[in-house]
């Protein structure tokens, strides 16, 4: 049985520039460190309101 995909020749995908690279680092770089932030900022809050947090009522 001979599909469609067979007759399309192999790619080797897309291939970023250097510039395309680095660009892609950096933006993952800042996505990580402002996730790191708020995980810090939500543990602070977290740490500020003391036990507390886990007293309400049902």
């Amino acid at each position: 049985m001979i599909t469609a995909m067979a007759d399309k020749p192999e790619t080797d995908g897309i291939v970023l520039t250097e510039a395309q690279k680095k660009s892609r680092r950096q933006r993952s770089i800042a996505i990580a460190l402002a996730l790191g932030v708020l995980v810090v900022l939500f543990f602070a809050v977290t740490m500020v309101k003391g036990p507390a947090v886990l007293v309400r009522p049902m």
